[in-house]
């Protein structure tokens, strides 16, 4: 349940093995794209040719009646969103909608997968009950396992063919089904563990790992600015020692997973550690703005700026919790006009953020150039053709400063002095 970025590539992946699969989506209109053989999903390799083919196959049909479609299955696999509320904590609409409409044609005997990223003991305590409450059905009548999506846009089929499968169950007959089912379905390893709250914990784990990480790599570069050292190049040198693993620092973190579930550990147990990192991610962009204001004789009020890269990372058409976001946000607070492009992105969904759409090379005078998403269309970007630029911020370091330099404009970029 769920055709969007991870699970229709996932029915793909499952219609390939040649299961017979129903994809359920509250969406009609992505119900009639997949219908068509088309990919309501963009920018995911391979995922265009694995809808057309299932289709074509006759393994792949999309509904918008998800209790018709679970009547009619053994395995049901769940990949809704669960974001953060304003607080903080998880927002778990979308997942108890989910579990209404599961319910509703839930058989005794099935087995229900869950996939998306929760809070630990949501399985078992959250989606479970609420399964059962609307299905009749007691506990024991049905397999329920927790099995966590471990993907990257972009990279679906590679990941689900490369990580382990983690595999959780709420009992021992759920760990088992689980474990089967996924034995026959995708090409990596499936990691079996004691059950559904260990599986939770290991994917909280392993994105609050690299939340942290980023935050210490760029607590780091700004203190190697203070100390006059260039952080890129003092890491590089830390990384030669295979138990280093220090970061890329940059403009902050986002995208729908990382800056998302550290909230889902902080919210059941005291973190304090967790707590900053988030903080101070979120603090990137205000400091990399203010770093280009410095650059600048006066400062940004009054000026433009252009901002590259509305995507969280290059490569990629996804601005959820994007830091061009926050990076739009202080340039503002210094009165500048922000004008933002992205090749990925049109216009009209530029607009729809409340930003300004820009071209490139711009049609008018910016002078300030902060890169955000390091898009391979940005490479070579020749800045003759920015007409009154003064300064570039490299959120990313994927400029050659030396080359910027040399066209007698700043280069900006965290970690660098």
């Amino acid at each position: 349940m769920g055709l969007g970025k991870i699970g229709l590539p996932l029915a793909g992946l499952f219609a390939r093995k040649g299961a017979r699969v129903a994809g359920c989506d509250v969406d009609p209109e992505v119900v009639a794209a997949v219908n068509r053989g088309e990919s309501p999903v963009g920018g995911e390799p391979g995922l265009d040719e694995a809808v057309r083919a299932a289709r074509d196959a006759g393994n792949l049909v999309a509904t918008t009646d998800t209790a018709a479609a679970v009547a009619e299955s053994d395995v049901v696999v769940v990949v809704v969103r669960v974001g953060i509320d304003a607080s903080g904590r998880a927002n778990f609409r979308q997942l108890d909608a989910a579990a209404a409409a599961i319910g509703h044609g839930l058989r005794r005997g099935s087995l229900v997968l869950l996939e998306t990223t929760v809070p630990v003991g949501t399985t078992r305590n959250h989606f479970g009950r609420r399964l059962r409450g609307t299905s009749g059905l007691k506990e024991g009548d049905f397999r329920l396992a927790y099995s966590p999506e471990r993907v990257s846009s972009g990279s679906v089929f590679r990941d689900l063919a490369t990580y382990p499968k983690l595999v959780g169950g709420v009992d021992a007959a759920s760990n088992e089904a689980a474990r089967g089912f996924y034995r026959a379905m995708v090409d990596s390893d499936v990691l079996v563990l004691p059950d559904a709250e260990t599986a939770e914990f290991a994917k909280l784990a392993e994105s609050v790992y690299r939340d942290v990480n980023i935050a210490l790599a760029n607590e780091l570069a700004r203190a190697a600015e203070q100390l006059g050292v260039d952080y890129a190049v003092a890491a590089a040198a830390g990384n030669s020692q295979p138990f280093s693993h220090l970061h890329a620092p940059g403009l902050g973190v986002g995208g729908h997973c990382i800056p998302v579930y550290p909230y889902f550990l902080t919210q059941s147990v005291d973190s304090p550690l967790v707590a900053l990192g988030r903080e101070i991610n979120d603090s990137m962009a205000e400091y990399g703005v203010e770093r280009l204001a410095q650059a600048i004789e006066g400062g940004l009020s009054g000026r433009t700026a252009l901002v590259l890269g509305l995507a969280y990372r290059g490569g990629v058409k996804e601005a959820e919790l994007s830091s061009a976001l926050l990076v739009a946000e202080a340039l503002r607070r210094r009165n500048a006009r922000v004008l933002v492009h992205d090749p990925l992105f049109t216009a009209a969904e530029v607009r729809s953020l409340g930003l300004e759409p820009a071209t490139v090379p711009p049609a008018g005078e910016v002078e300030a150039v902060v890169l955000q998403a390091g898009h391979p269309e940005y490479a070579g970007l020749d800045f003759r053709s920015f007409r009154g630029c003064k300064a570039v911020l490299d959120g990313r370091r994927f400029f050659d400063a030396s080359a910027v330099e040399a066209l007698g404009l700043r280069y900006v970029a965290i970690g660098k002095p």
